[in-house]
């Protein structure tokens, strides 16, 4: 996919899940980018996937640029919310940030997004009541893409659905997606111990920088949770390729379940990592036993054209469940579990 293609793209997806500030952004970068800079060249020579199944090179130099705004450019700052910019003011804030700060840029696009959204914990507090309803033990987590760990606290958080509410009694935070569908099972699912794996960790403290870029300027109700979700202690998250971390923890512990799941982090993993990590799991799948079940849960893009596919494996018995779709900011549930 070209560079200009890919923040279109962008852009349209930003304008969908409510951001008309990014669609702006993205829409201007598509249009006015253009090569003849060493960062430039190198974001129109961009090798493999660059769009939002892939590599999501748009929202890596969103991201950057955010940064830049957090860390008090000026430019910047009078030209993004809260502030309303036309399409030329903001495009000179741009270019000036682009020459001035293109050694920040260049370092910090050579990761990719890790947004921490924490409203797609609706999505791990609904699939887990599930999975403890048809496998009762205590639950060892075990996220793969778990940035800076954020979401693996998920039990510490509350969703509340209508007049119904799942999860934490005294949660942290309070989820509210739009739902559509039947309510998840009720069900008690415990957490006792909890792990994620990311290749570039972001630590929640000398990382906050990076955590927040990625959460989009115009939208203050997603810093809002993202506080609150960082007043918890920070779960551990080792530094590490996924696949190969997850192969020693999936040895059985009796008397748990082992919950694997990932959200908007498969699609980073490259191909030959994704078989053997779907080759593993079932491997473990198959030893699996009701003292000892394992669940596999996805919330990813799987190209539909209505936000991430929910799924759920859970073994023994190798059950495949599509749970749902989920906004891929968590703003809103399709429930089919």
């Amino acid at each position: 996919m070209p560079l200009r293609m890919a923040f279109g793209e962008q852009s349209t997806s930003c304008d969908a899940l409510g951001s008309p500030f990014m669609g702006q952004l993205c829409r201007l970068l598509g249009q006015r980018l253009k090569p003849g800079s060493a960062l430039t060249d190198r974001l129109f020579s961009w090798g493999g996937e660059l769009g939002p199944r892939g590599d999501s090179v748009p929202l890596r130099l969103c991201g950057a640029l955010h940064a830049l705004r957090l860390k008090g450019d000026a430019g910047l700052a009078s030209a993004y919310p809260p502030h309303a910019s036309s399409d030329d003011d903001l495009w000179a804030a741009i270019q000036t940030a682009l020459t001035n700060h293109s050694s920040f840029i260049d370092a910090f696009i050579n990761s990719p997004p890790q947004t921490n959204e924490v409203r797609r914990a609706s999505a791990l507090i609904a699939a887990a009541h599930v999975i403890a309803a048809k496998m009762p033990n205590p639950i060892r987590v075990s996220e793969l893409g778990a940035s800076a760990g954020l979401n693996l606290n998920w039990d510490a958080f509350a969703l509340k659905i209508n007049d119904t509410t799942f999860g934490a009694d005294d949660p942290v935070l309070t989820l509210t997606p739009n739902w559509s569908g039947a309510l998840p099972p009720r069900a008690n699912p415990r957490v006792v111990s909890r792990r994620g794996v990311d290749l570039n960790p972001v630590d929640p403290v000398t990382d906050r920088l990076r955590l927040l870029a990625y959460l989009w300027p115009d939208q203050p109700d997603r810093l809002a949770l993202t506080d609150a979700a960082l007043s918890l202690p920070h779960a551990p998250v080792d530094r590490g390729d996924a696949i190969d971390w997850l192969a020693p923890r999936l040895a059985h512990v009796a008397v748990q379940t082992h919950m694997i799941y990932t959200t908007i982090a498969w699609q980073y993993f490259p191909a030959d990592k994704q078989a053997e990590g779907i080759a593993m799991i079932e491997t473990a799948g198959a030893r699996a036993t009701p003292d000892t079940p394992l669940a596999f849960v996805q919330m990813e893009n799987d190209g539909g054209t209505n936000g991430a596919a929910l799924t759920l494996r859970l073994w023994p018995g190798d059950i495949h469940m599509t749970l749902g779709r989920v906004d891929f900011h968590g703003r809103w549930v399709d429930w089919a579990g």
